[in-house]
């Protein structure tokens, strides 16, 4: 789904009522949660929380001009999405998202390589969601990116 939006709060704005309070509050948790150093920004069309250039120079090494992206969260047409970089890079804590995902009384687990996808916004598990947030900072996230690169 493009908003075709130029801020986040844009963006917000621009997002089915059906799915609006959920995006709000995803932001609110991971901005609660998500450690010092990222930024929250629009990029590639979603709220995004990148590694900033003033942190890490290099950028995202297929486009350097883009800060090194972290999360993402959007709104598509069937589903919110959280796009979460460290499980995708990250045996250990993927296996531990799983296992505590598994945990709770929700539907089965819906995700792609970094993509969870979140078909009813009312079951959305926005307490596991900030504890995954805060588990990698920014140092961890860098040197997480850098060894996938070699």
């Amino acid at each position: 789904m493009d908003l075709n939006a130029s801020s986040v709060e844009d963006y917000i704005s621009k997002v089915p009522e059906d799915k609006r309070s959920a995006i709000i509050r995803l932001r609110e948790i991971i901005r609660e949660n998500i450690p010092k150093g990222f930024t929250e920004t629009l990029n590639y069309g979603m709220i995004g929380y990148v590694v900033p250039h003033s942190i890490y120079p290099g950028g995202y090494h297929v486009d350097p001009k883009l800060p090194l992206p972290f999360i993402n969260i959007a709104a598509q047409k069937n589903f919110i999405a959280l796009y979460h970089h460290g499980v995708y890079a990250n045996p250990d804590l993927l296996q531990w998202f799983k296992e505590e995902y598994a945990k709770l009384p929700l539907n089965k687990l819906d995700m792609g390589k970094s993509c969870i996808r979140f078909k009813n916004p009312e079951k959305i598990p926005f307490e596991l969601i900030g504890t995954l947030v805060s588990k990698i900072t920014v140092q961890d996230w860098i040197d997480l990116y850098e060894s996938q690169l070699r």
